[in-house]
């Protein structure tokens, strides 16, 4: 061994998924700007504000979010945010504005904002179904009790 380096018995822990407490949180979109309820929301179903997180492993909790057509941008983005869609077939791209998919289907545009936040992998395709919103006040989840998160 060489002089100054201490050997140590030390084993390092990774978390795996039992070991996490599935925990439900409530946030209610009204009001909220886009992008920063997104990534808190993103964080929450990652885990990473757990101690014990580990990249590799589904450590977060569910979401649930209500009032999603009542979400808001700031400045001009609701009028030059666009969703683009590409059947595969030639002259198959579709451009919708933020306004259009607000009015239409609200809860696929927090949905795509926390998914384009999350890894590009499969851990992030098993992660966006913790993922649940709803447009107006009520949801199917009241038996999980959840916990109402301030963003």
């Amino acid at each position: 061994m060489k002089a100054g380096i201490k050997k140590t018995n030390r084993i390092t822990k990774f978390a795996t998924r039992p070991e996490n407490q599935n925990k439900w949180h409530l946030v209610d979109a009204d009001g909220k700007v886009l992008g920063r309820l997104a990534s808190e929301v993103a964080k929450r179903i990652r885990g990473k504000y757990n101690p014990q997180y580990t990249p590799n492993s589904d450590m977060g909790d569910w979401i649930v979010v209500i009032n999603a057509e009542k979400i808001k941008m700031t400045g001009k983005r609701a009028d030059q945010k666009e969703y683009l869609t590409h059947s595969l077939y030639p002259g198959g791209q579709k451009r919708r504005t933020f306004k259009e998919m607000i009015e239409k289907h609200p809860d696929r545009v927090i949905t795509l904002a926390v998914k384009r936040m999350l890894p590009k992998t499969k851990l992030g395709n098993k992660l966006i179904n913790k993922l649940k919103v709803y447009k107006g006040e009520s949801h199917p989840h009241s038996a999980q009790n959840p916990l109402v998160l301030e963003v």
